[in-house]
């Protein structure tokens, strides 16, 4: 199991993964979450997109945007045959991991205020609800968590 840099032949599985994980949250929300609408294939030409790579096939995937004060962690998605397996616990570890190298202090996050269980979830791992509001159409919530750098 590694955790690499997404490359253009990862973009259909990456899409498809994508695609998998937020589907569920449409009704909820009323339209289709901002990840299911991301440009995948820029993402991995941007060098921004990781992927999660189990057995040979990839079982997960982020996407990182270096800001000027924090490392923002705009995507997470795990496949669902490989949920419950540590999977996503691995991909936060490795963005944690990934500011304090880039010299980052803080990773932030957000979701949408309708995905309940990842608001409960962040909490539960050391993040700290900073805001809530509209961005681009959608309600979210904001999350940070320091990390050194």
């Amino acid at each position: 199991m590694t955790i690499r840099p997404a490359t253009a032949a990862d973009v259909p599985a990456i899409s498809r993964i994508v695609e998998a994980a937020y589907a569920p949250y449409v009704p909820r929300i009323g339209r289709k979450p901002a990840p299911m609408l991301d440009d995948h294939a820029a993402r991995v030409r941007d060098g921004q997109a990781w992927v999660f790579v189990a057995g040979g096939a990839v079982a997960g995937m982020a996407v990182l945007l270096d800001e000027p004060d924090h490392l923002l962690l705009d995507n997470i998605a795990v496949d669902a045959a490989h949920r419950g397996t540590g999977i996503g616990r691995a991909l936060m570890e490795f963005t944690e991991a990934e500011a304090a190298r880039r010299g980052h202090a803080e990773v932030r996050l957000y979701t949408n205020e309708a995905m309940t269980e990842n608001i409960a979830l962040y909490g539960r791992i050391g993040y700290r609800e900073t805001g809530r509001g509209g961005q681009s159409g959608y309600r979210r919530v904001f999350f940070a968590k320091s990390v050194g750098g």
